[in-house]
């Protein structure tokens, strides 16, 4: 492939990471701000995973519809994308977060009465917490939920792209960690969706969001050091056949 088209490549790429991590954050943390006391956990919860889904569908086989830094980051340490590509797909993420946070804030001046100091969607512990969880708890948790969302990810995918089925199995394991984190800490697993909202929100929102950006990067970090441990390069992908013993059929000789 030419020099030219790697660029134009990319810059597709690139491109793809601002739009759809802007789309993201627009309708899926718009569904908290502007929906939760009508759909409740249950349905921000699955508006963050069909929305990643459509997207997943939309700009998957383009960028791999990362649209999160712990994703790119998992992908950097699994040695799928290079350091350059990464440093750009963040760029782009967490630009994206800020348009995409930035248009959602615009809409959620026009209904009165909305807060949105300190709160619109962001992240937190603490007094923030619906339950209160502490500062360690919510470490804690961004990390396992970041790792399991990162670990589907490098399972589903063969390098970058996510084709096919691929994009179901993301979206699933995204709503399955909100449906556990929204009532913890408002469930980030992104830095970038962590980001944006919280410039606009001001406050505790900004005094805690180094949480949220640091705990779902080491999450993915140690998802990119399990992933070849149960998923061995070059080996085959399905294994649990030729591990178990077999057993003659019953009513067999």
């Amino acid at each position: 492939m030419e020099k030219k088209e790697i660029s134009t490549v990319l810059t597709r790429a690139v491109v793809s990471e601002f739009l759809g991590t802007l789309l993201l954050v627009f309708f899926a943390v718009g569904s908290a701000v502007l929906a939760g006391e009508y759909i409740g956990t249950f349905g921000i919860a699955l508006a963050f995973g069909f929305t990643l889904v459509a997207l997943a569908y939309a700009l998957g086989p383009i960028s791999g519809c990362h649209l999160n830094p712990a994703v790119t980051l998992g992908m950097l340490l699994a040695r799928r994308i290079g350091l350059r590509t990464a440093a750009e797909y963040w760029i782009a993420q967490v630009v994206g977060a800020i348009v995409g946070s930035a248009l959602l804030f615009l809409v959620a001046r026009q209904i009165p009465g909305l807060q949105t100091h300190a709160s619109f969607g962001t992240n937190g512990w603490g007094d923030r917490s619906a339950v209160h969880l502490n500062l360690g708890g919510a470490f804690v948790a961004e990390m396992v939920m970041t790792f399991l969302l990162v670990y589907v990810w490098l399972s589903v995918t063969h390098k970058v792209a996510v084709i096919g089925f691929n994009g179901l199995a993301i979206g699933l394991a995204l709503a399955t960690v909100h449906l556990i984190g929204i009532p913890l800490d408002g469930t980030s697993v992104n830095p970038a969706r962590s980001i944006g909202p919280a410039l606009f929100a001001g406050g505790a929102a900004i005094t805690q969001l180094w949480l949220f950006i640091v705990a779902p990067l080491i999450g993915a970090a140690i998802a990119a050091v399990v992933h070849p441990i149960t998923h061995p390069p070059h080996e085959p992908v399905l294994v649990a056949d030729d591990a178990m013993p077999h057993e003659p059929a019953e009513g067999s000789d």
